[in-house]
């Protein structure tokens, strides 16, 4: 083992642990003996270059079991990869003048019914025609706790998902809200379509939720280093090989909604990474943000807000009760 140990830098990697949060996993004998630039290119959520990795190997933010490496460095099963990317400057970003849907706006917080297609945040791959950038010609005061690469954005719903997200447009807004999300007190239910007949009328599903160790890019339903999750649904209407439901996140796990509901056998309609697109030519899987509510950070009054279906799913629910 040693013959691969040896570009290992044994001083732990500083400096760089309050700039982001990190992101770890641990390697499976599968991917034992790979280099650890080709591993976290893979591993990576989104999008992303091999040369970008070398470049956070090399400027010290990847560490293996708490040591920086080289870009050569081969990992062994069990190994813990963690890697710390620092934020974007705020010059990075661009304002752009894209048309928002706001369902409400005040001098603390925006809440936007966000089009099917747009990405929240800008990242590898998505330079631009975000919602941050539209956020940021649309308001001149957005917060940046969470770092200036996503000012004011406190949560986030996949690019090919509609709905209502919220945004602080100041800090001590940020701050409430975060809290709020962190303590599972903002409502957010959904409305979607999913393949099959849901025998029962409603359920809970209690499922850890963590990366899939077959395909780093997705999640699953797994023990291994995985977080609490819980998604609770409700059968709104069936069509006999498919059922619309509404469903309420206690939790808010990267693509929750889909890996619960694939592992209960029930895949979302048109998701092409977790279910099937047969039966709807939607693009995306058929997924809407339809009810989010919160206490405003400065006047702590409970607010709700609902947003409609948008008019892709309502083709799709047309063309489900026709036939």
């Amino acid at each position: 083992m040693n013959d691969l140990n040896n570009d290992v830098n044994q001083q732990p990697a500083t400096g760089h642990e309050e700039e982001r949060d990190v992101t770890e996993w641990t390697v499976s004998g599968e991917n034992a003996r790979e280099r650890i630039d080709k591993y976290i290119t893979e591993a990576w959520e989104e999008e992303i270059s091999r040369s970008q990795v070398q470049l956070w190997i090399n400027g010290g933010y990847v560490t293996v079991n708490g040591a920086m490496v080289k870009a050569n460095h081969k990992l062994w099963e069990g190994d813990v990869v963690a890697v710390t990317v620092p934020e974007a400057e705020v010059t990075d970003l661009v304002a752009e003048n894209i048309p928002l849907e706001v369902a409400y706006e005040d001098s603390d917080v925006i809440v936007v019914n966000k089009p099917r297609g747009m990405v929240v945040h800008p990242a590898v791959g998505h330079p631009s025609g975000t919602l941050v950038n539209a956020l940021m010609y649309h308001c001149k005061d957005l917060s940046g706790i969470n770092g200036e690469i996503r000012p004011g954005i406190v949560h986030r719903i996949d690019k090919d998902t509609s709905g209502l997200i919220m945004a602080a447009k100041n800090d001590a807004s940020h701050a409430s809200l975060s809290a709020q999300l962190k303590e599972h007190s903002v409502t957010r239910r959904y409305i979607a379509v999913v393949q099959g007949n849901l025998t029962h009328d409603k359920g809970t599903i209690d499922a850890p939720i963590g990366r899939d160790p077959h395909d780093r890019k997705l999640y699953t339903v797994t023990e291994k280093n995985s977080k609490k999750s819980v998604t609770h649904f409700t059968v709104l209407e069936r069509f006999g090989d498919c059922t619309l439901v509404e469903l309420q996140l206690e939790t808010g796990r990267t693509h929750q909604i889909r890996v619960h509901m694939k592992f209960i056998g029930h895949p979302l309609s048109g998701d092409p990474i977790y279910g099937r697109s047969k039966g709807t030519t939607m693009k995306g899987q058929a997924l809407h943000a339809a009810v989010l509510g919160f206490v405003h950070p400065s006047t702590g009054e409970y607010m709700e807000y609902s947003a409609p279906l948008p008019a892709d799913m309502e083709e799709l629910l047309f063309a489900l009760r026709s036939r």
